[in-house]
């Protein structure tokens, strides 16, 4: 119903952003991706997904079309709500949840505050053909370009750590444990950050 809003941004927070249109106020629960997104102006189109429920019609923005149809893909999943699908995308970006799915990494998903096993499995049985089909990812090539030492440098970006500082951090952590996995590296980061 409501494809996008544009108009005058009024108030920016991590969770959400309220965009005056014509005005009315409107108020759309973003994520921290979308919230990296969003430059420092007035001026400000978001795309939305309407959900309608009983007690409630919430509206979600996203940065990027992208975003908005990973989003949908991840709510038709059985047992991932909006707010769940939310926390996904403020966890890792679009691009490492479709390589996540495309490659199979339970551990990925489920390192998603709220994913469990059973959880990340179902995603990527429901979805990994979708996203295969939908971005054209060759199977190959997403295994060799999803490295442990990317996702962890994402992960501290998305807790906050400024990008530099925590590539340094983590690439002495990479040179002294080659095979750590990307919990031990956010781990040993977090204690040198």
């Amino acid at each position: 119903m409501i494809t996008h809003i544009q108009g005058k941004l009024v108030e920016k927070n991590p969770t959400d952003v309220i965009i005056d249109c014509n005005g009315v106020g409107y108020i759309l629960n973003i994520s921290l991706h979308t919230y990296s997104q969003i430059p420092d102006q007035e001026a400000l189109k978001l795309y939305t997904h309407l959900q309608v429920r009983e007690d409630a019609h919430t509206l979600y923005g996203f940065a990027s079309k992208a975003e908005r149809e990973l989003f949908r893909l991840l709510i038709s999943v059985s047992g991932i709500g909006a707010n769940t699908a939310r926390t996904m995308l403020s966890s890792l970006t679009p691009k490492q949840i479709r390589e996540g799915i495309a490659t199979e990494d339970v551990a990925l998903i489920q390192s998603i505050k709220g994913i469990g096993a059973k959880t990340a499995q179902r995603v990527i049985i429901d979805l990994k053909d979708k996203i295969l089909k939908i971005y054209d990812i060759d199977e190959v090539s997403v295994k060799e370009s999803n490295t442990n030492k990317e996702e962890a440098l994402s992960a501290l970006e998305v807790l906050g750590f400024a990008k530099k500082q925590a590539e340094k951090v983590i690439d002495k952590i990479v040179a002294a444990q080659p095979d750590a996995n990307v919990e031990t590296i956010i781990k040993l980061a977090l204690k040198n950050l």
